[in-house]
């Protein structure tokens, strides 16, 4: 999940470094299973996309890296190394928007990904 995010001096700020002016990515983002997909997939409000993404985290060989390092970096949103970030908090589950249904739909439920314990204070108090 590399987003090129970077300040106005030009310095690259996530997960990336420059060395003299050339990109280097970090050596786990290359391994990573999202590394050639476009990113809107891990930014999108859509449960069934979220899911998708989700899916993906799971099957990933760095999805712990991953989430590390969103943790150090204070993501605030997005799905970082299965998890996903709202407001800079884990969200275990998240329904639809309006009224719920009484037979919940099958796309309603994220996989589950256990959340480290080291990271057990950033999961949101409530369901969102």
């Amino acid at each position: 999940m590399s987003i090129l995010d970077t300040r106005p001096e030009g310095d690259v700020i996530t997960g990336l470094a420059v060395t003299h002016g050339v990109l280097d990515r970090a050596a786990w983002e290359v391994q990573a299973a999202c590394r050639d997909l476009d990113t809107a997939l891990f930014f999108s409000d859509d449960l069934d996309e979220i899911s998708a993404a989700k899916r993906i985290c799971l099957a990933c060989p760095v999805r712990t890296r991953c989430l590390d390092a969103a943790v150090e970096r204070g993501e605030q949103y997005g799905i970082w190394g299965g998890h996903l970030f709202v407001a800079g908090r884990i969200v275990l589950h998240k329904r639809r928007r309006g009224r719920p249904p009484k037979t919940p739909r099958p796309g309603d439920r994220f996989p589950e990904v256990d959340v480290p314990d080291a990271y057990r204070r950033l999961v949101s108090a409530g369901a969102r």
